[in-house]
């Protein structure tokens, strides 16, 4: 059998198998520029969350004031006051601020309560608990699993999903977003066959198979295409295609035109899976700031509440303690979001300094040179995308301190000075991921992401011409399989 025989037959009945999945992803990918899947964005955490008031809260008892904790906040739950810990081992601990006492079972009422707080004077139904449902495919859950489902009665029709864990409000789904989300993101990263539905552990290889199979489907298709192809010496017809009309034609000539892009689409798809390990951290830097404990801080929790209040007129809803280059602060978050740091000693402050950050940054990773950039703009590297994207629920304020570290890997830090918190990282092995997946497969490219319009009319356009050759590659497909099997 020649080699160009060989071309088509595996262009073919890799085709068959391909093509279908080929064009739901492009009818999916189209959806998910405007509906997401469900998420709770910090911006609408904060927005539900009520103010603290100075007299909420007594002093973190000193059983666990004493322990190093990977994490510490204070926030709201059942419209109370709550400290929220998480230990060194991983555990989570959830204390009534007030008394101190510690959450026994967060139970269906206990749920509701959270719900309550978080949807005002709605109806609400609860409706038991999950482990993982169709909305709740994130490993960022895996934590709070099981999950209580609480129904909203709103105008939205909003699903709210708390943790088992501290009954915290952790993700919410509108009636909107779920209806699209079946023949978006749901339908795109064929969830069907995840958790619930008996096939969790082979989804991943499945998908990875899948992208590999269309991307050499599509790769030997632009060669058979080419093959086929005659500019000079024309067919008979006078085309420059064999084929006269019909799906052939369709399939032939749109996939000269629009191959290469659906190559790179599927090729792109592939790599957001990490297949492989492929692009994985190879950073061997871990940021220093030594152990949290909030025994470290003095500063009462009430006198910080005042003072932010007093001092600088900020409705606190959330406190947050940070170590910093071996310094314990808090950091106040109002419900729009926006932040201010207080220290033992001073008053509420804006942002770190320039050089207090730098001086951190050189202590966090010692005996590395480190080369630093104020970033008061949107890079290729350092980028924010809109709530309803993949990336939707990451803050990524500006300005930023950009450490580039002089390690093998050429680890990269982002901090903020608003809050003294590292907000992103990556080294060379996931700038390398970057390119090939989010320049390639969402075109995350910020002259592009600067002209919203510009970037959704082109992906509409390239998308609408990758279905056609899908979705004729199907009907041929179908074709050829009857006729075989006849």
């Amino acid at each position: 059998m020649s080699l160009k025989r060989q071309l088509y037959l595996w262009h073919r009945w890799l085709g068959m198998v391909a093509c279908l999945f080929m064009a739901l992803w492009f009818v999916s990918g189209v959806v998910m520029l405007y509906v997401g899947y469900p998420k709770l964005t910090p911006a609408e955490r904060l927005a539900h969350l009520p103010a603290l008031p100075a007299g909420c809260c007594a002093e973190l008892p000193a059983q666990w004031a004493q322990q190093p904790l990977k994490a510490l906040r204070l926030t709201s739950l059942g419209g109370r006051a709550h400290y929220l810990l998480e230990l060194a081992d991983g555990r989570r601990v959830t204390l009534d601020a007030a008394s101190g006492a510690p959450l026994a079972h967060a139970d269906a009422a206990w749920a509701l309560a959270n719900a309550r707080q978080y949807a005002g004077d709605a109806a609400l139904a609860y409706q038991g608990t999950v482990d993982e449902d169709m909305w709740t495919h994130s490993r960022a859950l895996d934590g709070d699993r099981p999950l209580h489902r609480v129904q909203v009665d709103d105008a939205a029709g909003t699903w709210l999903y708390l943790s088992g864990r501290s009954g915290e409000v952790v993700r919410d789904a509108t009636a909107q977003e779920r209806a699209w989300n079946w023949v978006g993101a749901w339908l795109h990263r064929l969830y069907p066959l995840r958790g619930g539905f008996g096939f969790d552990n082979g989804w991943r290889t499945l998908v990875i198979g899948l992208s590999v199979l269309g991307t050499l489907m599509a790769v030997l298709g632009m060669a058979v295409g080419i093959l086929r192809l005659r500019l000079r010496r024309r067919y008979r017809t006078g085309s420059c295609s064999p084929y006269s009309g019909g799906w052939l034609r369709w399939h032939h000539i749109g996939g000269l035109l629009f191959g290469t892009v659906l190559v790179l689409w599927v090729f792109s798809g592939l790599m957001s899976m990490r297949p492989w390990g492929l692009t994985d951290s190879r950073s061997q830097i871990v940021l220093q700031s030594g152990p949290l404990r909030a025994i470290d801080l003095k500063l009462p929790v009430a006198t910080a509440l005042a003072q932010l209040r007093e001092e600088a007129g900020f409705d606190t809803v959330e406190l947050q303690w940070q170590r910093l280059a071996n310094v314990t602060y808090l950091v106040a978050r109002n419900a729009n979001g926006d932040n201010r740091v207080l220290e033992d000693g001073a008053p509420p402050a804006r942002a770190f300094a320039r050089q207090r950050l730098l001086a951190a940054a050189q202590a966090m990773a010692p005996g590395i040179a480190v080369q630093d950039d104020w970033q008061t703009a949107y890079d290729f590297h350092y980028f924010a995308r809109d709530p309803q994207s993949m990336y939707g629920f990451q803050s990524r304020p500006l300005p930023v301190l950009r450490l580039r570290f002089d390690d093998p890997a050429g680890t990269w830090a982002y901090l903020d000075p608003a809050s003294g918190m590292l907000v992103a990282s990556h080294d060379r092995t996931q700038r390398t991921g970057r390119w090939l997946f989010n320049l390639l497969h969402s075109w995350d490219w910020q002259p592009l992401l600067a002209r919203p319009l510009l970037r959704e009319g082109l992906i509409i356009a390239l998308s609408a011409g990758g279905l056609v050759v899908a979705l004729s590659g199907v009907v041929l497909s179908w074709r050829r399989l009857r006729r075989t099997l006849r």
